[in-house]
């Protein structure tokens, strides 16, 4: 039978307001699009202006509004329960910062432990560019992909271990228009710390990216990567890319002499050429691809260590006007115009705190990764440690997701080049001696150099093998996993391997 019927239950529930919602966005935005969403912001608050515009009102108000983050009145509480309906799990989005402790004031020394000047009041120290994503912001950007974004998505894509992905990037970054590698390869390999060799992989495997004959040196290997493709390069069309500059004279007396053919081989060689593209890169319309801004910077300590300091023009330089509020509240008849106003105050506060506890939070995560990778810093990649969300989250009093937004989109500029955040995560393999876990990158790093040494020594190792070799070193590895690194670097079996050095 249906009917009606009034009940009251009683239970606990979760609203998580706008404000918090924005806390929690804020904190995984890049500096890209926290400026956008900074710029929808002060077009909708009348409060809010960036630190060098000109303040409206009354000359006799007080200019503007400051925050001190032990001033800070929102309920962490709240955020960690917004974290715990979001992720379903608890979270300090914002528990990062004790009473009266000003981090924002202070740059990280890592290494020595000390706090040295820094720039005061992190949501003003500075602005950055931005690009559209969110409420209130614009449409993605539908043009269409420039060189340097197409090469990247594609190195995305390669099966790349982390190393050789931040080589790829370096790579390239010394593109230019027509598509050739400006870069000097013995300059990226001192700078990320790695073997010339191992560079020179990478730009291997590059070299497969589209369109054909792309990061070349030089005109003459772009159309051997062509003539490569096309299953036209032979011992007589090596010999014409050889001897461009005869072409260039048109001395084609000479040019047959020199490759050994007749002048129908050679016009025929010669078509084939003009049907190559020397500037494989000219295709691709619209600017470079934006370099990527850095949000903190590390550097060498020259007492020891290293100091990690936040990039200032990647903040916004936020304030609240009061000299305006006073003005527009004063101003204020109706009911709808004094909420209005006291809405756009709130908003405005809470951003400017938001702000501050942000960069503060990007800091504090920042610093501990840089005391935990310090050997990577000084050593190169091969002396990457195992790394994961919870060791930090634990060594700073945070939880998972908090560091997992933070070191999402952020960039940290090192003396070995500029890194994602996340790069420095890497898995752990325990050591067979019940020593310290080995870095799966610095294992990879192993297995890569034992096999480039294989041409040199003549003997070509199977995983077996290889696994029995990094047992003897004290890293407890299955040869399964082996298997999986070996084929995550592009390196064939032991038995092509064979075959491939009897062949050579």
């Amino acid at each position: 039978m249906l009917g009606q019927r009034l009940e009251i239950r009683q239970g606990q529930g979760l609203v998580i307001t706008p404000q918090l919602q924005q806390a929690i966005k804020l904190l995984q935005l890049s500096n890209l699009e926290l400026d956008a969403f900074v710029e929808a912001e002060l077009e909708k608050n009348p409060l809010l202006q960036r630190e060098d515009a000109e303040p409206a009102g009354d000359a006799d108000a007080p200019a503007v509004e400051s925050h001190d983050a032990a001033e800070m009145s929102f309920d962490e509480g709240r955020v960690q329960d917004a974290d715990r309906a979001l992720d379903a799990r608890s979270d300090d989005v914002y528990g990062d910062a004790s009473p009266g402790e000003r981090t924002s004031d202070r740059m990280e020394d890592v290494g020595t432990g000390e706090a040295q000047p820094g720039l005061n009041d992190w949501s003003r120290a500075g602005s950055g560019g931005g690009l559209p994503d969110g409420e209130g912001r614009e449409q993605p950007d539908t043009r269409e992909a420039t060189l340097w974004e197409h090469l990247q998505a594609q190195a995305s894509q390669a099966g790349f271990s982390p190393a050789d992905h931040a080589i790829a990037l370096s790579l390239i970054d010394g593109v230019d228009e027509g598509g050739y590698l400006r870069g000097d390869l013995n300059e990226v390999a001192d700078r990320l710390g790695v073997a010339l060799e191992r560079v020179e992989a990478v730009l291997t495997t590059c070299h497969g990216f589209e369109p054909t004959g792309i990061m070349a040196r030089s005109v003459p290997e772009c159309l051997k990567l062509q003539l490569v493709e096309r299953n036209r390069f032979d011992p007589a069309m090596e010999c014409l890319l050889d001897n461009l500059d005869l072409l260039a004279k048109r001395d084609l007396t000479a040019l047959k002499k020199a490759c050994g053919v007749d002048g129908e081989d050679m016009a025929e060689m010669i078509a084939e050429l003009k049907a190559l593209t020397p500037r494989p890169g000219a295709g691709f319309g619209g600017e470079p691809a934006q370099t990527v801004i850095p949000d903190v910077h590390v550097r060498p300590d020259p007492a020891g260590g290293w100091k990690v300091e936040l990039n200032a023009d990647t903040l916004p330089r936020l304030i609240m006007d009061k000299r305006y509020h006073g003005v527009v509240a004063a101003g204020a008849r109706s009911d709808t115009e004094k909420t209005f106003v006291a809405e756009c105050a709130a908003q405005a506060s809470w951003l400017v705190k938001s702000l501050d506890q942000r960069a503060k939070t990007i800091l504090k995560v920042s610093s501990e990764i840089v005391r935990q990778q310090d050997a990577f810093l000084a050593f190169g990649v091969e002396f990457l440690r195992p790394l994961n969300l919870k060791t930090v989250a634990d060594a700073i009093g945070m939880h998972e997701s908090t560091v997992s937004r933070v070191t999402s989109n952020k960039y940290v500029s090192t003396p070995r080049g500029v890194f994602e955040l996340k790069f420095f995560f890497t898995a752990a393999i325990q050591s067979s001696d019940g020593g310290a876990t080995h870095s799966a990158e610095a294992v990879r790093h192993r297995i890569k150099a034992m096999i480039d040494g294989e041409a040199r020594d003549g003997d070509v190792l199977s995983d077996d093998r290889i696994v029995e070799i990094l047992n003897e070193a004290g890293i407890d590895i299955a040869r399964r996993t082996v298997a999986k690194y070996r084929e995550a670097l592009r390196i064939p079996s032991s038995v092509q391997r064979k075959r491939m050095l009897k062949a050579g």
